[in-house]
């Protein structure tokens, strides 16, 4: 009897991946027009679950998302520099990796922190620190004596920002740039990868071809739109992501 690894071969015409630009997790957009980071950006966040968080959290996308989409990091990288200088765009290190970076627009980070400082003792300090720090933040933390002699905070007052969420501590005299409230998200990221992970490995010879995956049902473990996920583990080349003539097939890569 002829194994299906065999018949993937020959019927789906596996591509040799590539070695340079294209690692072997990303998915190779051959025919793709220009680079446009922002558009791709504007498409995931469509995906981000805003009701899940009662739209209180601003859409978040992973930056290793955006490497699920365009094989060329470096120039997805160069182009997030750019939004990033132009004060459009803020990048944040997630905590639970030291490679997992979360992607938000300014004005959608700034309205959702406003909202959610309505009425709180510390609405004064955060305001002050959306209006002098986030407009040309490049910055993925600071350090005390950027806060006390550049920006001009007090000690009480990075304490505050600590206690709103905006900053938290990175280690004795430092604090990174944070999404206020966005623990559940990080939550609900791990688990949901944990679980579309095990779909994949549990599929014969631990490989399912990404449209089958999209239409998979999905469990409590899952909250966000199994498209998100399936960006996430590309991305961040959990999976082997293979083109064929029958669409990309993804292959769990044992650890």
């Amino acid at each position: 009897m002829i194994r299906k690894r065999a018949l993937i071969s020959d019927t789906f015409k596996v591509k040799k991946r590539r070695i340079g630009n294209a690692t072997f997790g990303a998915v190779i957009n051959e025919d793709d027009g220009p680079l446009d980071v922002r558009a791709s950006l504007q498409y995931l966040m469509t995906l981000f679950p805003r009701k899940l968080f009662n739209d209180s959290l601003p859409q978040i996308v992973l930056k290793h998302q955006l490497y699920s989409m365009h094989n060329d990091k470096t120039l997805v990288d160069r182009q997030l520099s750019e939004l990033r200088e132009q004060g459009e765009l803020l990048m944040f290190q997630l905590g639970f990796d030291s490679d997992a970076f979360g992607l938000v627009f300014r004005t959608d980070y700034k309205a959702k922190v406003l909202t959610g400082e309505e009425g709180r003792v510390t609405q004064g300090t955060v305001e002050k620190f959306l209006e002098k720090v986030l407009p040309a933040c490049s910055d993925l933390s600071f350090n005390k004596d950027k806060m006390l002699k550049e920006f001009l905070f007090t000690d009480s007052e990075i304490t505050q920002l600590v206690k709103s969420g905006v900053l938290t501590v990175r280690d004795a005299g430092s604090w990174w740039l944070s999404i206020p409230n966005s623990g559940r998200f990080t939550k609900y990221l791990i688990q949901g990868r944990k679980s579309v992970l095990g779909m994949v490995k549990k599929s014969k010879y631990s490989e399912i071809l990404k449209s089958d995956l999209e239409e998979r049902r999905t469990n409590s473990q899952v909250k966000f739109q199994m498209k998100y996920h399936i960006h996430d583990i590309i991305g961040a080349e959990l999976v082997e992501c293979i083109p064929t003539t029958s669409g990309k097939l993804l292959r769990f890569i044992d650890a």
